[in-house]
């Protein structure tokens, strides 16, 4: 037996503990959910769960919040990230630090920040929509690292001078050839960020915004299979967005034919 085959189970095993690492939690949360007391199994949570306004509400403003955030973000980093490949490459450790502060610095001491030393419009600040500003801060070390590597990969250097030489201006570059070719990176960097905005939960619930994360603490204090029925009811929507980071990108644009 060669050695490749004596590894095979010991890989199997070790992959066969991981799942059930991962997927044993999700299945005793989903049977939780539907626990009504006793021995009684049914559908009552997800029942109440529907027919609660301020469960459409909390989930309607979270998905709001995440379009809001994916369009500031790509707005301010697609053109960043374009003029440092192909005027400053030698800011790019810079950006690279930049871009992982989020990660260094704890979310309420952002929070913290933003609400002592910002202070805007009424209509503004006084808003949802100022959840924006921290949410674009917290998934910038995500979003730009699709977009770094996205741009990467499509040799822009030679894109831009095979345009300039066919008289593009910069305007038909960027839509016609730019962000063809970065369907994949851009369906990342927005894909990651509705991850992170439907899970944020310390900006919300300091700035006293009832978003989906809020309202799943909410209902973990008042109701224990109603709380598992919406975590799951998360975790979906996490996934979801996870896995279409995932799906290859098809049919882009690329000079000197496909990939």
């Amino acid at each position: 037996m060669s050695a490749q085959a004596r590894r095979r189970p010991v890989s199997l095993g070790v992959l066969l503990l991981v799942g059930l690492y991962f997927l044993l939690p999700l299945v005793a949360t989903g049977v939780f959910s539907l626990w009504e007391g006793g021995d009684r199994y049914g559908f009552a949570a997800y029942v109440n769960l529907i027919h609660q306004d301020a469960l459409w509400e909390s989930l309607g403003m979270s998905l709001r919040l995440a379009l809001e955030t994916i369009a500031v973000t790509l707005l301010i980093l697609v053109p960043a990230v374009f003029w440092m490949h192909l005027r400053a490459p030698a800011l790019k450790p810079l950006f690279d630090v930049i871009s992982v502060l989020p990660f260094v610095v704890p979310p309420i001491a952002l929070v913290a920040g933003l609400t002592a030393l910002f202070h805007g419009p009424s209509w503004f600040v006084g808003t949802p929509n100022y959840l924006v500003v921290p949410y674009v801060i917290l998934a910038l070390p995500y979003t730009y690292r699709a977009l770094d590597v996205g741009v990467r990969a499509i040799h822009l250097k030679t894109l831009t001078e095979a345009a300039q030489s066919l008289g593009s201006g910069w305007g038909v570059f960027v839509w016609r050839v730019l962000l063809p070719n970065l369907r994949s990176a851009l369906a990342g960097a927005a894909l990651l960020t509705v991850a992170i905005v439907m899970g944020e939960f310390t900006f919300a619930n300091v700035l006293l915004f009832n978003t989906f994360a809020v309202y799943i603490n909410y209902i973990g204090q008042t109701s224990a299979t109603e709380a598992a029925a919406l975590t799951l009811l998360s975790f979906v929507i996490t996934w979801l967005a996870m896995l279409g980071v995932l799906l290859p990108g098809r049919g882009q644009a690329q000079l000197g034919g496909a990939r």
